[in-house]
């Protein structure tokens, strides 16, 4: 025993020895265990379910800009050898986030709230810099990935979560990784160096972080990844400031890009907040106007919306319902797949209908996996509905001992499927930024209610453009506003 535990441990020291590499922005060695051919193959397996998830923003102008800037950027960063790749997905969410392998994405939400492409810029060098300082590698190398993701992690069932999750769900975990505040201090130092080295005025990077704290503090918003380990505001925006200016002086950038206009023109259009095509909830409904249906959801549940499911959970959190296509042709065949691809263990079926339509209601426990000890029974109630060319699946999660006390609420939100017919439902359109010129000086305020914006939402757009209510804002000026609230 004592010659096996000597082993082992030398063979701990041998690993740790070995997996000691050189990092290509500090030049120090860290024990990473991941290499860099294990880094690209996580960020191929991850990328087609994290676009699945979101989904890409249907704007090709927008495309071609973020993946135009993106390679420059590479082109010059610590590991110019990998094969970037930059999209911009379809969520309201103001968020931006890398994943290992040169993997780049921003969402439409944040590029809503940039002012220019300095702006843009400094963002992009930070989640780049998170890349090139293999800070991913660095986490993966400390934890086991999060599994499910999203409100699937959180729910009573991990083992269920992980099955809906698919194998997308360890990829999806990769966005879920937390930065200490040292790699969040080198991202911002590369982003500044990154930006400063395309030709722009990294100090725009610093104002950004003081629009997000605006944003955060007035709606409780989520904070994007880059800032939930940040050091304190005011210091990080000091230090940035600091950083913009003496690469300015090593570069002698004399004319650094801001590029207001040009950014903002490029906005100009640019879906703000949920997208009615992709679903909405109103008055505790959920309305998909492509799909054409509609269900009701629970009083205080919490719900998340995304292209391939829709989430809601139970304020105690012991219970769960999802709606998601269902493959197959027949209700029978999407049952026998569905119940084999989740484990489950049917231990009711019977047809029914639903609203009119033909559907299977079906009771199911999970079976036990081999090899793996289940630490909690699941008891699912599945409803599959036909409608409109599709089989939808409606899966309500809880454990037996609370099933029958949940299975009300699971059965009134699935039998109020139906098809949705309301005129001003289906044809809901999306608010969208218009970028408008300022005709007179005045403040924004005045601006604003030139432009009939209502009160309680100018902070909001004060907020997304940069400004507070009272700057003084000069003819000429571009700023934005709101499909809905012009003239």
């Amino acid at each position: 025993m004592k010659k096996f535990t000597i082993s082992c441990f030398t063979t701990a020291i041998l690993l740790l020895f070995n997996s000691c590499v050189k990092n290509p922005v500090t030049g120090k060695r860290d024990v990473i265990l991941i290499s860099e051919e294990q880094e690209v193959a996580m960020g191929q397996q991850a990328d087609p379910a994290i676009v699945a998830q979101f989904g890409l923003y249907e704007n090709p102008e927008l495309q071609r800009f973020i993946e135009q800037k993106g390679q420059a950027m590479a082109a010059i960063s610590h590991r110019s050898n990998l094969n970037y790749s930059f999209k911009i997905v379809d969520s309201p969410v103001i968020n931006a986030f890398a994943v290992p392998g040169g993997y780049v994405y921003f969402t439409r939400g944040i590029m809503a709230h940039f002012n220019n492409e300095a702006q843009f810029a400094g963002v992009l060098g930070h989640e780049i810099g998170h890349i090139t300082a293999r800070h991913s590698a660095q986490q993966q190398s400390k934890t086991v990935l999060a599994q499910g993701g999203l409100i699937l992690g959180s729910i009573l069932a991990p083992q269920v979560a992980q099955q809906l999750g698919n194998a997308a769900s360890q990829s999806l975990g990769l966005l879920f990784l937390k930065f200490g505040r040292d790699d969040e201090r080198e991202s911002d130092r590369l982003g500044v160096e990154y930006s400063s080295k395309i030709g722009y005025d990294a100090e725009e990077m610093a104002d950004f972080f003081i629009t997000l704290q605006r944003t955060q503090e007035q709606n409780g918003a989520a904070i994007p990844s880059f800032l939930s380990t940040h050091p304190n505001p005011e210091d990080r925006y000091e230090t940035v400031n600091k950083l913009a200016f003496e690469w300015k002086q090593k570069l002698n950038l004399t004319r650094a890009q801001v590029d207001r206009n040009s950014y903002l023109q490029l906005i100009d259009g640019l879906v703000y907040g949920e997208d009615p095509k992709q679903g909405f909830v109103e008055n505790n409904t959920f309305y998909h106007p492509e799909l054409k249906f509609r269900f009701p959801i629970p009083q205080q549940w919490q719900h998340m919306n995304s292209p391939q499911q829709f989430q809601m959970v139970a304020p105690d959190g012991k219970a769960m319902m999802l709606l998601t296509l269902a493959p197959g042709e027949s209700l029978e065949g999407a049952a026998q797949q569905l119940l084999k691809n989740y484990g489950l263990q049917p231990l009711e079926s019977k047809s029914v209908t639903v609203n009119g339509l033909p559907a299977l209601a079906i009771v199911a426990d999970q079976q036990a996996q081999q090899g793996q000890q289940q630490q909690q029974p699941v008891r699912t109630l599945i409803y599959l509905i036909k409608y409109g060319g599709n089989i939808y699946a409606m899966i309500g999660v809880t454990s037996p001992t609370t099933f029958d006390s949940y299975a009300p609420t699971f059965a009134s939100t699935m039998q109020n499927f139906a098809p949705l017919t309301e005129p001003d439902k289906l044809n809901r359109q999306p608010t969208r930024i218009k970028i408008e010129t300022v005709k007179e000086t005045a403040n924004l305020r005045q601006i604003f209610q030139r432009y009939q914006v209502p009160q309680e939402r100018m902070e909001e757009l004060a907020i997304l453009n940069g400004l507070f209510l009272d700057d003084p804002v000069e003819k000429g000026t571009m700023i934005k506003l709101l499909t809905k609230y012009n003239k």
